[in-house]
């Protein structure tokens, strides 16, 4: 899944304009506290510190505040996708536990009133790629403020870096209704963390540290090597990889940049899983050629019916499997396996072939994401 909201400001520009948010003068939006700069595109030191060594290509982390916020809309969201937006039975678990600790948070006070606002404007859950500008909650939390405050207009910002933050976040948030659901579902995720998810997060993170060990060792030596010639020539030459407890086979992916690229995917529960987080990393690379593949292939008529969003979702599975065929065809069979049992579908006698059942698409939208596939394995 990636974002479809252009990008209207640099990672660098919002730490800019967050930062500066102290030297805003009275009375105008962007004063208040800022923060310090943000990492560079690869999660590490900017390249004029000669202290730092060279930077890892596509690194594998964790970052908590983007775990909070999604697990916030894993809690209030509705999941009828055929590949779900969060693992399944994932709030079903997390509401068990807080059950069990007794403990209630601003996020279960607000879910009915979050759950309304979400239903009337559907393309909320495009918010769930915020975080991903930001290195911490409270960032995120000060750019919300930023935009509320000056009632989503840039031309209340006091600096140009405050009106371009405030008009990317109003890209997501374009109404006063929207807005307001942005201020309280902020309140209502920090509450969240701080009364059960941070405690959560953590245990997490300690009980998986050798996932992503496994992981790291995967991309990095065997299979990130095998499709970075797909990277470079998509424009993916540098970016991180985002494991993300409550995610399943849809990842989230923002591209910013030719090295500004994040992907948040599975966060396996066992080392022996770790394949699985590979297969969502593939799934998210052929985003691109996926929609201009549908847009070069469907009518007026079938975007109005819901076709191109329907064969957008199928064709991110089979590109996938496509791109593996080339590049790394002793994954295909798992993979296969993978979204399938995602999906909540048959396994069938060929894992492969039940994939293109699973996932139909028109002949002539596969085709031209094969062809995609082979011009940019190409280099043409």
């Amino acid at each position: 899944m990636r974002s479809s909201i252009a990008r209207l400001a640099t990672m660098a520009l919002i730490a800019a304009s967050l930062a500066c948010a102290t030297a805003g003068g009275p009375g105008g939006v962007g004063s208040g506290t800022g923060t310090g700069a943000r990492r560079g595109p690869n999660g590490d030191r900017p390249d004029n510190d000669t202290t730092s060594s060279r930077p890892t290509v596509w690194p594998v982390r964790t970052q908590e505040h983007v775990d909070s916020w999604l697990h916030g809309f894993a809690m209030i969201q509705d999941d009828t996708t055929m590949v779900p937006f969060f693992r399944r039975g994932y709030k079903a678990e997390l509401n068990d536990m807080k059950r069990r600790s007794n403990v209630t948070t601003l996020l279960d006070a607000n879910t009915a009133k979050l759950r309304a606002r979400l239903a009337a404007n559907p393309q909320l859950v495009n918010a769930q790629f915020v975080p991903l500008y930001f290195d911490s909650f409270d960032e995120l939390a000060q750019a919300i403020d930023l935009m509320y405050r000056a009632d989503g207009n840039p031309q209340a910002a006091s600096s140009q870096e405050a009106a371009s933050l405030i008009q990317l976040m109003s890209g997501y948030f374009p109404t006063q209704p929207d807005r307001d659901w942005a201020r309280l579902f902020v309140q209502s995720v920090r509450d969240e963390d701080t009364h059960f998810y941070k405690a959560y997060w953590n245990q997490q993170q300690s009980e998986r540290s050798a996932v992503v060990s496994s992981v790291t060792n995967l991309w990095q030596n065997t299979y990130r090597p095998r499709l970075q010639n797909f990277l470079n020539n998509t424009g993916q030459a540098g970016g991180e990889i985002l494991l993300s407890l409550p995610l399943d086979g849809e990842g989230r992916t923002l591209s910013a940049g030719k090295r500004q690229n994040t992907s948040v995917v599975n966060f396996p529960s066992r080392p022996a899983q770790a394949i699985e987080a590979i297969y969502v990393i593939v799934h998210e690379l052929g985003g691109n050629i996926v929609q201009t593949a549908v847009k070069d292939n469907v009518t007026p008529t079938d975007q109005r019916m819901g076709l191109a969003d329907r064969y957008i979702a199928a064709g991110s599975v089979r590109a996938g499997a496509l791109l593996l065929q080339k590049v790394s065809p002793d994954l295909v069979d798992g993979y296969a396996r993978y979204y399938l049992n995602s999906a909540n579908r048959s396994l069938g006698t060929n894992a492969t072939a039940s994939l293109a059942l699973a996932f139909p698409l028109p002949d002539k939208i596969r085709d031209a994401i094969s062809r995609q596939i082979d011009v940019v394995l190409g280099g043409i």
